[in-house]
């Protein structure tokens, strides 16, 4: 799964981005059918986007130093500005770059299989329908993380040619291109999954016959369309128009209906290519995160309307005791005792972290390995999507908990037993049980929270909370953010560097959506 080869096309965006076009430059963006590019089979291109999607949104970063700690499933135990808001510019600058580099490869993926020169040997590994949709469902997953984090946004449709979609067409003379807004993007990306669908030939046994770590069947990758396309429906409900029948057509045309429905890549079980975290701990030598108090507190009970102990505290938490060996080698035994899962005190400062991460759990071992299992969408989302789609139902509710639960390994008798417990359900307990099993998935989690507002336990800057230190006992602390913010982050900022190379574009964009602060909502936010 490690990257093979060099996108060509993402080079040419790396220049378009850093440099002036000169006239070598503006030779390559009028050859975007290079040999090189066509000999290369259409798999490699979508097995590298994929690798390089997971990689890049899903590490230490863009992940562990931003997204991840936003929404408390994780405090670091070293550089706590990053937590309380005050991230680094050149991870949100990777982050964006990345988003794009990815997006241009599965575009290649398109290309190569529309191509009259190149669509005849890529049939060979697969129908060429199939991967065309393959690479419209996951283009569609791309540009949703872009403007779910950022907003109006540079977009690309393959089956759109609306002229203020120019993301992605260096070749076309887009080197500077508009920021299309929510409302469009939002519209097309449930176009091109229901378009994106019906196009799969689901009698082939494979999407890839190569390089696929996502699908494997056709069918699979329908349901994935649509239950994507469900989630893009729900947050925009009544907001973009047509929202509400696309959550009724994708429900029919059929979303997953149990684990082996969810999508995920699958990391090697070495330490050549391993998962991100992993990688970041074991290979890199890092120890930069734990898990949160908050979350802890939320799954003992403490914190939350369930008022029990959710089984899934020992699957996502290693006991305090346990070291960064023990966790690496599953060498650590679960417990009952509560006080053995400590989460790491959420938005105290970095001196005052030094005192603390000593005494506190890192995440499992079904977390930080090497096999570790990335997901883009999983089935228990789907039930919690159809639960509230449903007037709050809770059937769907609880089978959404019960297969997050099963995902993560929960013993059949203590499913049974949490499950008991659950006899309401409600805005808040639904939406706040998403949230728990959405954890390692920080983008969606970030996205629903602000739609939402739930779960309401999460810490907020201004608010005073409590921790415990060894020589004082409690110790309260006020949460402050570093960037004057009063709430959670409802938006990433565009990157700086992007004022340089598309000036007049980042203007627009920022005008557009009512200015370019990290407390900017969008347009689904919660107001």
């Amino acid at each position: 799964m490690k990257k093979i080869f060099i996108s060509i096309l993402s080079i040419t965006a790396i220049l378009t981005s850093t440099v002036s076009c000169s006239d070598n430059l503006e030779e390559i963006n009028k050859n975007p059918n290079s040999p090189a590019v066509n000999s290369i089979p259409a798999y490699a291109f979508f097995n590298d986007a994929t690798v390089a999607l997971m990689d890049d949104t899903r590490g230490n970063f863009a992940s562990g130093r931003m997204a991840l700690p936003w929404v408390q499933y994780s405090a670091q135990r070293n550089y706590t500005e990053e937590d309380r808001f005050q991230f680094r510019e050149g991870t949100n600058q990777n982050l964006f770059t990345d988003l794009y580099l990815a997006a241009s490869d599965f575009k290649t993926v398109i290309d190569l299989n529309t191509n009259t020169a190149t669509k005849d040997r890529n049939s060979a590994y697969g129908n060429n329908n199939n991967q065309i949709a393959a690479a419209r469902v996951m283009l569609a997953y791309t540009f949703l993380q872009i403007v779910d984090a950022y907003g109006d946004a540079p977009y690309y449709s393959y089956g759109n040619d609306d002229p203020d979609f120019q993301a992605l067409q260096l070749a076309d003379g887009f080197e500077k291109p508009k920021f299309a807004t929510q409302v469009k993007i939002y519209t097309d990306l449930m176009k091109e999954l229901k378009e994106a669908a019906a196009m799969i030939v689901t009698s082939e046994s494979k999407v890839f016959t190569n390089g696929d770590q996502l699908f494997g069947t056709p069918a699979k990758l329908k349901k994935f369309a649509n239950s994507l396309r469900l989630r893009i429906a729900n947050r925009v409900k009544g907001v973009v128009p047509g929202a509400e029948a696309h959550i009724t057509d994708a429900i029919s045309g059929g979303v997953m209906t149990s684990n082996t429905d969810n999508v995920g890549l699958t990391y090697e079980a070495n330490d050549v290519n391993p998962s991100p975290f992993y990688d970041d701990f074991y290979i890199g030598n890092r120890t930069d995160f734990a898990i949160s108090n908050t979350l802890v507190d939320l799954l003992k009970g403490n914190l939350g309307t369930f008022g029990v102990v959710d089984p899934r505290l020992q699957k996502y938490a290693a006991p305090k005791s346990a070291s960064k060996t023990a966790v690496k080698d599953a060498t650590y035994i679960e417990t009952d005792d509560l006080s053995q899962y400590v989460g790491m005190p959420y938005g105290i400062t970095s001196a005052q972290a030094a005192g603390q991460r000593g005494g506190t759990s890192f995440w499992s071992s079904n977390v930080l390995k090497q096999d570790y299992t990335e997901i883009l969408m999983e089935y228990s989302e789907v039930e919690f999507l159809l639960s509230e789609n449903n007037a709050w139902n809770i059937t769907n509710y609880k089978k959404g908990v019960r297969a997050s639960m099963e995902r993560w390994g929960v013993t059949t008798a203590k499913i049974d037993a949490y499950t008991a417990t659950l006899t309401v359900a409600n805005a808040e307990n639904v939406l706040t049980q998403k949230y728990i099993a959405l954890f390692m998935q920080p983008y969606e989690s970030f996205a629903e929270y602000r739609r939402t507002g739930y779960p309401n336990t999460l810490l907020k800057p201004g608010g005073t909370y409590t921790f415990n230190t060894p020589v004082n006992g409690v110790t309260t602390y006020t949460f402050i953010a570093l960037n004057d913010l009063k709430a959670i982050p409802a938006r990433f900022t565009y990157p700086v560097n992007l004022a340089q190379i598309n000036g007049e574009n980042v203007t627009a964009a920022a005008a557009s959506i009512g200015g370019d602060k990290l407390d900017t909502k969008l347009i689904w936010a919660k107001k």
